[in-house]
């Protein structure tokens, strides 16, 4: 016959308590694991003292099973020995209940006690490639020179970062990974069909610079002086390294320096001439190729061409305010004095507020507000710091003018600032739509300056003498520093290409029959063969300063979704809402990156 001989013990942690049995199939478990067995089978617990094992025989016939103990003097042998000695003992098959009842108190310990998070993190070892990478980003983002890894505090910081093997970053390999960085941006600028950028030049340190950007495409040292041949060389370079050909990039965009107008204007592409307007005898004319070849350079000046030119908008507005409205304020005998000694007391105002300390104390128990002092680099800022001083009353000026001990300010120079600030604020909302990140598109340059107009010369109502005429010279100034670009081609299919404006700034009906006729022109050139569909509707921005500037009138939206030609679907898009999207029967997002995404 086959037995089963159960054991319950207690021992010390770490101990396997071992059977002073002679039978190798001798199972002993645990005494939690006895307790649990015993509570299936409705068995009393075991005890245990010190080493020696205290066991109950299951095989014993008695109602009340013998306990025997494992000690040195242990009677569990002789008991299997004299009662047991034809009984064959083996091993419980306890697999499937071990498992059940690890999982069971599992179970039970994860509904009654909450798991603990482990933060520990093993440490990632970082590739000494991946290390320069990360540097090369860190240096270009942060527009740090090439000498920050030469600093002991960065090589001491560098060296904490485990790589293996550990890395070393000097000037000359970061430049080649400055270089590597420039692969994929070459790669984006090939996808494009079509590209704008911008071109400056700047002093710093006494050295000159030359930066290029559609994304930070160079930067890089201009040797020599700014003439417009040296500048046509660089651009042509740069154009030339990253594939950026005439027919790709819209127009580039420049500040109004002589040297720049130049460079754009002597190496623009030539229009070619029709075979009907072209004259001649029928003779053949030779070129010596040896000559050409051999010319120098300043006959290969000639054979380069730029692509399209636009000043930048917002730096004509700026000179619009500094030069043709401070021109007329001081040629203007009504506005000649009191313009100069408003300026001059607010002036000595903003120089007090900034270097004393007790002027500025001052003015904290005058205001609230710190006064603003002009910069000539930021633009507007001059607006901002003469709008703060009349913001504030007049007794209140006049109070900290006295504490300050300088002269005070009279009604007649307080009306002129208060009138000057209103005719200036539409003109100073305009100069930040255009020189805003978001908002630099060359499609809103035409309804910008549009609505500027006519909301400026609003202002020509009610004014006293000392700035009547101020409103329509800087309209006139408007008409003529933007003459080449008001009412041209590019400017209009720009503005009505841009979603958000389309017709809705144009107020002459002939006018708007002219650019309808313009844009269906355009249309027909660009039409697919692709079935008609709609197209998603784009978000609708946030409300912001700028749309209380646009102030249109809405017009009904269109209705049926049916095939349309091209005229009647340039005739629809007037009437869908300011941000709808325009249709995909026409390609009308050629259009938009030929026109509307040039910078301003």
């Amino acid at each position: 016959s086959v037995c089963v001989f159960s054991l319950s013990c207690v021992c010390s942690p770490g101990v396997a308590p071992q059977p002073q049995s002679a039978q190798p199939h001798l199972w002993l478990i645990t005494n939690q694991e006895q307790n649990y067995k015993e509570q299936e089978r409705g068995e009393t617990d075991s005890t245990s003292k010190d080493k020696n094992i205290i066991v109950k025989c299951n095989l014993c016939a008695s109602a009340t099973p013998r306990e025997l103990s494992t000690s040195k003097n242990s009677n569990l042998k002789k008991h299997l020995d004299r009662c047991h000695a034809n009984t064959k003992l083996t091993e419980r098959d306890a697999g499937g209940k071990k498992r059940k009842r690890a999982e069971d108190e599992s179970a039970g310990k994860s509904q009654t006690k909450q798991q603990k998070l482990s933060f520990s993190r093993s440490a990632v070892l970082l590739e000494p490639r991946e290390v320069r990478r990360q540097v090369a980003e860190y240096v270009v983002e942060d527009m740090l020179p090439l000498s920050t890894v030469n600093s002991p505090a960065f090589k001491k910081f560098v060296c904490k970062i485990p790589p293996t093997p550990r890395v070393i970053i000097t000037n000359s390999n970061l430049n080649s990974d400055i270089t590597l960085m420039y692969i994929p941006l070459k790669k984006t600028l090939d996808a494009q069909q079509y590209v704008s950028t911008t071109a400056d030049i700047w002093s710093a340190n006494n050295k000159s610079f030359m930066g290029v950007t559609k994304a930070a495409i160079a930067c890089k040292r201009f040797r020599g002086r700014h003439t417009y041949d040296a500048i046509t060389t660089e651009l042509e370079d740069i154009f030339s390294q990253y594939g950026l050909t005439n027919d790709k990039v819209t127009a580039c965009v420049t500040d109004n320096g002589s040297n720049f107008v130049k460079a754009f204007k002597e190496h623009q592409q030539q229009q070619v001439e029709s075979e009907e307007e072209v004259e001649g005898d029928g003779e053949v004319e030779f070129t010596d190729l040896h000559s050409v070849l051999t010319a120098d350079d300043d006959t290969q000046h000639g054979l380069c061409v730029l692509p399209p030119h636009h000043r930048c908008a917002a730096q004509t507005l700026n000179l619009i305010a500094n030069n043709e409205v401070v021109n007329w304020l001081v040629s203007n005998p009504e506005s000649r004095a009191v313009y100069r000694s408003a300026t001059a007391k607010c002036s000595v105002l903003w120089t007090k507020a900034s270097r004393s300390t007790v002027a500025s104390e001052c003015l904290e128990e005058v205001s609230d507000r710190k006064l603003i002092v002009p910069t000539v680099t930021r633009w507007n800022s001059f607006y901002n710091a003469y709008a703060r001083i009349t913001e504030m009353p007049l007794t209140d000026i006049n109070s900290l003018c006295t504490q300050l001990q300088i002269k005070c300010m009279n009604d007649r120079e307080y009306q002129f600032l208060k009138e000057c600030c209103a005719i200036m604020k539409p003109f100073t909302v305009a100069l930040d739509i255009l020189q805003g990140e978001d908002t630099c598109f060359y499609g809103t340059l035409q309804p910008t300056l549009e609505v500027l107009m006519a909301k400026t010369l609003v202002m020509k109502n009610g004014l006293s003498q000392m700035t009547t005429g101020l409103p329509e010279v800087i309209v006139g100034a408007i008409k003529t520093r933007f003459a080449t670009t008001i009412d041209s081609k590019d400017a209009l299919l720009a503005a009505v290409s841009l979603p958000k404006f389309k017709l809705r700034w144009v107020k002459e009906e002939a006018r708007r029959d002219h650019i309808k006729f313009l844009l269906t022109t355009e249309c027909r050139s660009l039409t697919t063969e692709e079935p008609t569909a709609l197209m998603p509707d784009a978000p609708q921005p946030a409300a912001t300063s700028e749309d209380d500037f646009f102030s249109f009138d809405v017009q009904p939206n269109a209705t049926a979704d049916v095939p349309m030609s091209v005229e009647t679907e340039v005739s629809r898009l007037w009437k869908g809402p300011g941000h709808k999207c325009l249709y995909s029967s026409v390609n009308f997002t050629s259009l938009l990156w030929l026109y509307a995404t040039s910078v301003v």
